[in-house]
């Protein structure tokens, strides 16, 4: 009699097919928002520095390539739950994800909502705690990523 493994070991299987088109779409936009990114937060490698600090308008595109990151890793991780059921645990990382990117959001534009450490209409950069609260954002939305890939059963 064979056992378990090796009986389970002849059974064939067949390959998954993934929406290619979704998925590229999905892996352009996040590239694309990576580039908006980074031309807010490090606008001297693309020879636009105009600051030494990051003021108002570095804050707000380097937000707005975050939420385009955000979109674009969403299309694809849906993709890859093809025609299936996207599972609960699927579903709570995307809600993490959103969440996520308004703790960013409202911790990087905390200044301008008015409760952040320096007032309008003075100079506006993005200090210390605001770091924080965008890098503990971006964990948010890196574990949101995490709970959303489709994880199989051997």
């Amino acid at each position: 009699m064979p056992s378990p493994q090796t009986a389970a070991s002849h059974i064939p299987t067949l390959p998954i097919k993934y929406p290619m088109q979704r998925i590229r779409i999905g892996l352009g936009t996040t590239l694309f928002g990576f580039l908006v990114l980074l031309i807010g937060a490090r606008p001297d490698i693309f020879g636009l520095d105009r600051s030494p600090v990051l003021g108002f308008v570095q804050i707000s595109v380097f937000e707005v390539g975050l939420g385009i990151i955000c979109i674009g890793g969403y299309i694809s991780l849906v993709s890859l739950w093809k025609d299936q059921p996207i599972s609960i645990a699927a579903e709570i990382g995307q809600r993490l994800v959103a969440t996520g990117y308004l703790v960013a959001v409202f911790a990087g534009m905390a200044d301008i909502f008015g409760f952040g450490s320096q007032r309008l209409p003075g100079l506006i950069y993005f200090g210390v705690l605001q770091q924080a609260g965008v890098m503990i954002g971006e964990a948010i939305i890196a574990i949101g990523f995490l709970m959303m890939i489709p994880y199989r059963r051997s």
